[in-house]
């Protein structure tokens, strides 16, 4: 890889592992992890159940979970859905005649059942070296002795502190005297401890049955949820088989619907047949092709995405070079194109991402969510368990592909991703961020690929993403004004953004000189270590 600027935040180099997350307390965990005998699935969960602790705005075990795994770096490349299904209750007609019209953050209907532990006893029975009682420990000692307040994790408190405040349980343990929690304050979960505990002795019935599901099942019940025992006890996570794309010389893996990576893939699949338009990623003509290509991917998405086992999703058709030539030939090289029309999906915010790769060169990319900042702003509390607000990903258009019905899993926002080459993996990477995932993981992949920076140039340079719900583009605010003018003159509405979008997590695997280069986004105090 060329290097195109003069070094900002230098990428990690380091011969044996590594991990990087948006906390230094999780990639601290996970890299104890690897140096105690752990595999990079075992140091992946073990990142992933502390930040389920110090980052509760963004993730948890009341959340859902999805996983790429490449064993030995080989390219038999396992995929893990372990995203939650509403309740069998849960039919349309039932919503209809009670005069809702859509799901909207704080209400019960909006917690799915949540997949996570399930998902992680899954994996570590699979995949791991260590039994999850290892691997929890850390997550249940920040979570019984306390946890410093990090300044982004203090923004996030502040930015959800209205849905903190809806539930008396909820503003009991997120608030501080009544008012958010402030960087370097300690902030502890006793209750969120045991149940940690609990899980870690009994596995999955620690968390699906027994004294943790009933207290989730009567704050839900008291709230008017239509959850049920039996809905835990059929709370699996499936293993499905990923779907991929070529680009360059690489293989792009993502999960298959019902999450969005199948149109991360379209818009690799735009891409590639568009220029370079030099060696700058940020000229207005490169802008312009990906904020186009972007909104006619986003499009198709709120068209067709939704759970396969209740509707076809056309993922062939969508893949095929036919179908990206088709949508690369309707963008205007020099216009912004007409409004599109409106959405019908909900926003989607908050998640945390995880890369682990170990000694032996085992390649984990993981990734877990509570959906909005703080979730459905629900907390059960006996157990500590802030739950999801996922249900938001359904609409209640029975003729939608989306439409919540028994079972059915939502939409989903949450992509890990993975690089292939020549039968190798070489880089398990993801995107925070909500809708922006799909998005980002094309602006990451290509500014990597296209324009030969090393993986942490390609995490700062700056982003921008054309809102799916509007007719607005939001750029950060290093972009220039120069190049804002630019792109307004081509008939885009340009915004700034008011925080930071998404962000980031890669490790890349030099296999001739077998070393790990890891970048890690600073916009969401992300952290790289290696040893």
């Amino acid at each position: 890889m060329r290097n195109l600027q003069a070094p900002g935040r230098s990428p990690v180099i380091a011969p044996h592992g590594m991990a990087s997350t948006s906390h230094s307390l999780a990639s601290e965990a996970a890299i104890a992890m690897l140096k105690n005998g752990g595999n990079a699935m075992d140091a992946a969960l073990t990142a992933c159940a502390v930040q389920a602790v110090v980052e509760p705005g963004s993730t948890g075990i009341g959340g859902d979970c999805f996983c790429l795994y490449a064993p030995a770096g080989s390219e038999a490349i396992v995929a893990f859905n372990g995203s939650g299904r509403a309740p069998l209750a849960a039919d349309v007609s039932w919503f209809q005649k009670q005069g809702i019209t859509h799901i909207t953050q704080t209400m019960p209907h909006a917690v799915t059942i949540p997949g996570a532990v399930d998902a992680w006893c899954q994996l570590t029975r699979d995949h791991g070296q260590k039994p999850l009682a290892d691997i929890l420990q850390p997550a249940i000692a920040y979570a019984r002795d306390g946890y410093p307040i990090g300044q982004r994790i203090a923004f996030d408190f502040a930015a959800a502190n209205e849905v903190i405040k809806s539930d008396p349980d909820t503003a009991a343990l997120f608030l501080n005297d009544g008012e958010p929690y402030q960087m370097g304050q300690r902030h502890q979960q006793p209750a969120l401890a045991k149940t940690l505990e609990t899980i870690a002795k009994h596995g999955r019935d620690g968390f699906y049955k027994g004294a943790v599901a009933d207290d989730i099942l009567a704050k839900l019940n008291s709230l008017g949820g239509l959850h049920t025992q039996g809905d835990f006890d059929m709370a699996i996570g499936d293993y499905v088989t990923p779907i991929k794309t070529r680009y360059r010389d690489h293989d792009i893996w993502e999960c298959p619907p019902n999450g969005q990576g199948v149109f991360a893939l379209l818009l690799m699949n735009i891409m590639g047949g568009v220029s370079t338009f030099g060696d700058d990623p940020l000229s207005p003509q490169r802008i312009h092709h990906e904020i186009e290509a972007g909104r006619l991917v986003y499009r198709d998405r709120s068209l067709y995405l939704g759970d396969p086992n209740f509707s076809t999703i056309p993922v062939d058709e969508l893949l095929s070079a036919e179908y990206a030539d088709s949508l690369r030939a309707a963008i205007d090289p020099d216009l912004a194109t007409s409004p599109l029309p409106d959405l019908s999906l909900p926003r989607h915010k908050s998640t945390v991402y995880i890369s682990v790769v170990d000694k032996d060169r085992n390649v984990c990319s993981l990734i877990n969510t509570v959906f909005h900042g703080f979730g459905s702003g629900i907390l059960a509390p006996a157990s500590g368990v802030l739950l999801q607000n996922r249900g938001m990903g359904f609409v209640l258009d029975p003729a939608h592909p989306n439409c919540i019905a028994p079972g059915k899993r939502p939409l989903h926002t949450i992509i890990p991703g993975m690089l292939t080459r020549n039968g190798k993996a070489v880089m398990p990477f993801g995107v925070m961020g909500g809708d922006y995932q799909a998005f980002g993981h094309m602006q990451f992949l290509t500014r990597l690929l296209d324009y030969g920076m090393d993986v942490q140039q390609a995490q700062d340079t700056p982003r921008f993403f054309a809102d799916p719900y509007g007719a607005f583009v939001e750029v950060e605010n290093t972009i220039s004004s120069k190049t804002r003018e630019a792109l307004t003159k081509m008939g885009h509405n340009i915004v700034e953004a008011t925080t930071p979008i998404g962000g980031s997590q890669a490790i890349w695997i030099d296999w001739e000189e077998d070393m790990l280069h890891g970048g890690s986004d600073p916009r969401k105090d992300g952290c790289a270590i290696g040893y």
